[in-house]
């Protein structure tokens, strides 16, 4: 069929699955008989040696070779190998159900960017996926990418997915290994696409030898993978509320020591305070320059609020508050050192001393920040306008 003829393409990823790889080519063309579908079934072998790609050739499949290792490059290879301006893809160990695809297909004729199979919805047969994958890696997962992304799905790891071809050429997608799928729902969501599920069913899947999938090393890649793409979650939250903590709580001990639940606050918390400022500003400084720096190199979409702080808050206003800040630690430092002369630079009151130090050096410290800092986010700056 010629290539402008095919409205789907679907797309299985293949690694030594000569035991299935034919049963899921079955259902798939099942599928596409039933309803009447100008489709394509692509397998995009990744290295087999047992035979794999004879079989999907003669089932009827076009086989694509892909030579870079990875499930997300076998993905990337077969999907830019097809013709069909709807994309389904899905794992040919026949955990998947390919004959049941048909649903997603309507989901994006009305307009879906990309459609997601939730097999929680839809059913999990006994056996189909370990305990931890049900009950803490998927949940998990789920969780994490509807509270930092908002996404609007129940399943966030299901292999078995549909989406346009304009919508995946959009998305940019760059990963090799298990967070290629993370990767596509995560840059969905920023995008802004249209997402939506359908309910599906997993079965066990054919194999009679031991997944390629290791669950706790693509849980721990694919949560590194998400909060990667959140510099939000993972640098400027966590810095706000560190900041905010500490600025609590010297603002507390700064006048003197302080009885709280029966215990005295007093020097040795004001410096674990000033620390926690310093640390938690330090935070929010690598979150701003990481969405900068993303968002230059196309990783993420531009950000109105960003943006907008960067042209409020260019180099020069910058500096001026750095400045500011290191100015009135270093007068500090000078009313200190004033008092100690005045004394003949002989002992003085320690309270008053150590607090006085901290102060200083806490500004000074911020300010120092602040100035490079935008210096760094200058030189992002000079790199995007390039």
């Amino acid at each position: 069929m010629a290539g402008q003829d095919i409205e789907v393409s679907i797309v299985m990823p293949c690694l030594n699955e000569a035991e299935t790889i034919e049963i899921c080519i079955r259902k798939a063309q099942s599928c596409i008989d039933k309803n009447g579908l100008s489709a394509e079934i692509v397998v995009a072998d990744n290295g087999s040696t047992d035979g794999s790609q004879d079989i999907a050739g003669k089932a009827g499949a076009r086989v694509v070779y892909v030579k870079e290792n990875g499930y997300g490059s076998a993905l990337r290879g077969g999907i830019e190998a097809a013709h069909g301006r709807f994309i389904v893809m899905g794992d040919s160990d026949d955990s998947y159900d390919f004959s049941q695809f048909y649903p997603m297909i309507e989901e994006l004729r009305e307009g879906a960017d990309l459609v997601m199979g939730n097999r929680f919805k839809g059913g999990i047969e006994p056996g189909a996926m370990p305990w931890k994958n049900k009950h803490i890696g998927n949940p998990i997962q789920t969780k994490i990418g509807q509270v930092i992304f908002g996404c609007p799905v129940g399943d966030f790891n299901c292999g078995l997915r549909a989406f346009t071809k304009d919508a995946y050429k959009r998305l940019g997608l760059v990963t090799t290994r298990w967070e290629f799928a993370s990767e596509m729902v995560v840059k969905a969501c920023l995008q802004r696409m249209k997402i939506t599920e359908v309910p599906i069913v997993l079965t066990k899947d054919g194999r009679s030898r031991p997944p390629h999938l290791e669950p706790w090393r693509a849980g721990w890649r694919n949560i590194r993978f998400m909060f990667l793409h959140s510099p939000r979650w993972l640098f400027l939250i966590p810095g706000l509320a560190l900041t905010l903590l500490g600025l609590a709580g010297f603002a507390y001990l700064l006048p003197g020591p302080r009885a709280l639940f029966g215990s005295v606050l007093d020097l040795s918390t004001l410096v674990v305070c000033a620390t926690m400022v310093l640390i938690g500003f330090q935070v929010i400084g690598f979150g701003v320059l990481a969405r900068a720096f993303a968002t230059s190199e196309g990783l993420l979409p531009p950000d109105p609020k960003t943006m907008w702080l960067q042209k409020r808050f260019g180099l020069e206003i910058s500096l001026v508050t750095g400045s500011a800040f290191a100015l009135g630690g270093i007068a500090l430092l000078i009313g200190a050192f004033t008092v100690w002369s005045r004394s003949g630079f002989g002992p003085l009151e320690y309270q008053h001393a150590i607090r006085l130090a901290v102060s200083a050096t806490t500004l000074i410290a911020l300010g120092v920040q602040i100035g490079f800092t935008s210096f760094f986010m200058s030189v992002l700056e000079l790199g995007r306008k390039r």
